[in-house]
């Protein structure tokens, strides 16, 4: 996975956290893809210390991520999802009631709205 959108993704599960200075440079630079001397501006501050806060941050969120592996789970989670639909969609050709399908329908819907 691309670093910049794995920290993107940590920034979902733990950016709360964060401190709230810290989560807006980090949305500003990783989910706005705003530039660090464009950061500094908008907080009136040098470039350095943006620089040095993402950098922080990151190794922040990495450790989150080690210790609770959040990222991972729901990712484990969505393979286990998608597994559970694939099922259900070799299940459905085997089955010619109606009330059924339709059932194990409204199932892989309901699924897929979490994904």
């Amino acid at each position: 996975m691309e670093k910049r959108f794995e920290i993107s993704l940590l920034l979902d599960f733990y950016g709360e956290l964060l401190t709230e200075k810290q989560r807006n440079i980090m949305d500003l630079y990783f989910d706005n893809d705003l530039s660090l001397s464009e950061i500094a501006e908008i907080n009136n501050t040098s470039r350095q210390a943006i620089h040095d806060t993402t950098k922080r941050c990151e190794k922040v969120l990495s450790v989150y991520e080690e210790k609770l592996k959040l990222l991972n789970k729901n990712h484990k989670l969505k393979e286990t999802l998608e597994n559970i639909i694939s099922q259900l969609e070799n299940l459905q050709i085997n089955i010619k009631d109606e009330k059924m399908n339709q059932l194990i329908d409204d199932m892989k819907t309901q699924i897929i709205e979490i994904i």
